[in-house]
């Protein structure tokens, strides 16, 4: 923390030193998807302020089924940021203070040591600043580079940043934001309740879900992004992956122009167009007639089965020079496999009301520790057969072991001959009782054992730390 926080003064300094009277400044306009900042219209660089922070929150994935997402902004994608080329931009990162895990934020827009990771490593309850500046304009991927980076963004942490040319592209009548993405969970398509995070699905590159703007029906129904015949629209598209390519496709429309992998240079006339995992495309068409226009991943199996469906719907008076039939128009494709058309809930920041150690083990650590207690390679240490863990839960007085959760544990340590060297977070707004239940749980689990952990017994470490109880 005290790294972090001298990071943050240095750069504060050098940013006031470097700007002082040097440019224009202004706060950036930052939007949910699918909306997007409107135009830049200024004609001259400025200083753009930036703050985005990351926010650990459980939400819908799909009907019936939660998940913990890691987000930039609260949402899944995180927040659309828009700059011009030539711009200056002031970067702040926060993590709340809630938050479990460090994060940092690499942008592909940025020229500098892992596009700003290597200066925005983030403790809970911590900011980090730098500057950069916006040197080559396109529509650009940001996400999360904390180790294991795949998990980060498999968790939700991306969106897309614009630099937007000096000389603005062509107006159009609307402009949207759809982000596609993979996730991993352990539970089986459709499995309701709190999903958890699987290390295995997501290291053989099996997804689960494979959606659009964070979850399965986030753009039908009344979600559905809407037009009237006779507009164009734009559409700034990302791709998260973690893994997978899209192949991105309106079914019932032609793209007039696409900007490959959102760059300066585009293509005409285009049906279907590659998106790289980490990569962005920018779409243009416009709207000939009415009717409602799929949104779909051509490798089609994840359309109707895992997720990535998205609708827009275009209203007016039908050209029937473009398009005429005695039938009634139909979806193609979409019978029962529709997802529901309802409106997309975001479920309250509190975690669940867990009960058992196990369940509370698998909300706050399984994350980092594996839902086996295995860890992660070089990351974070085993808890299975821990001889560190051993050591410590076998002593009469456990008050070290218990403060971990409570205070934070910084460092190199030792764990079955292996070192680490990590830090591990406070786990706040949590009881005596339950973390007793969690301590219990995790020294007898896996080939571990020892005693039961009391709730007086976590009482008594935690009025040694000076720390009140949470909930």
């Amino acid at each position: 923390m005290k790294g972090s926080f001298l990071i943050f003064m240095l750069s504060t300094f050098l940013i006031s030193t470097i700007h002082a009277g040097d440019l224009p400044v202004e706060k950036a306009v930052l939007t949910d998807a699918p909306m997007v900042p409107p135009v830049i219209t200024r004609d001259h660089a400025a200083t753009v302020q930036v703050e985005l922070e990351v926010i650990e929150k459980i939400g819908k994935l799909a009907d019936g089924v939660d998940y913990t997402f890691w987000t930039f902004g609260g949402s899944v994608p995180g927040k659309f940021i828009r700059v011009r080329h030539g711009d200056s931009v002031e970067f702040t990162l926060k993590n709340n203070g809630k938050n479990k895990l460090p994060h940092n934020i690499d942008l592909h827009a940025v020229s500098g040591p892992g596009g700003g990771a290597a200066v925005t490593a983030t403790a809970p309850g911590q900011k980090s600043k730098f500057i950069f500046k916006a040197l080559n304009p396109g529509l650009y991927v940001y996400h999360c580079a904390t180790a294991p980076v795949g998990m980060h963004i498999a968790n939700g942490m991306y969106g897309l940043i614009y630099v937007q040319p000096e000389v603005a592209l062509s107006k159009v009548d609307h402009e949207y934001y759809v982000f596609q993405s993979d996730f991993y969970t352990k539970g089986k398509n459709g499995e309701k309740g709190l999903q958890q995070f699987s290390q295995e699905k997501a290291v053989d590159e099996k997804p689960t879900y494979v959606v659009f703007n964070g979850s399965q029906g986030s753009l039908v129904g009344d979600n559905a992004l809407k037009a009237k015949v006779g507009e164009t629209v734009r559409f700034f598209i990302g791709n998260g992956g973690p893994n997978l390519i899209s192949s991105f496709h309106v079914i019932g429309e032609i793209f007039d122009k696409v900007y490959t992998e959102g760059g300066s240079k585009f293509q005409d006339n285009v049906q279907t167009t590659l998106i790289p995992s980490g990569g962005s495309t920018i779409v243009e068409f416009k709207l000939n007639t009415v009717g409602t226009y799929l949104l779909v991943d051509h490798s089609i199996f994840r359309t109707f089965h895992k997720g990535t469906l998205g609708m827009l719907k275009v209203e007016g008076v039908a050209d029937t020079t473009v398009f005429k039939s005695e039938a009634k128009p139909a979806e193609e494709g979409v019978t029962k496999e529709v997802a529901p058309e309802k409106k997309v809930e975001v479920i309250k920041l509190e975690a669940p009301k867990v009960v058992s150690g196990k369940d509370l083990f698998m909300a706050n650590c399984s994350a980092c520790h594996g839902e086996e207690g295995k860890g992660v390679e070089g990351a974070f240490p085993p808890l299975a057969k821990s001889d560190f863990l051993k050591k410590l839960s076998s002593k009469k007085d456990r008050s070290e072991l218990i403060s971990f959760p409570l205070i934070g544990k910084k460092g190199k340590i030792v764990v079955n001959n292996k070192e680490y060297d990590g830090e591990m977070p406070v786990i706040a707004d949590i009881t005596d009782k339950e973390l007793a239940k969690v301590f219990t749980y995790v020294s007898n689990s896996w080939g571990n054992k020892a005693r039961t952990f009391t709730e007086a017994e976590v009482k008594k470490a935690r009025n040694a730390t000076h720390i009140t109880q949470g909930k």
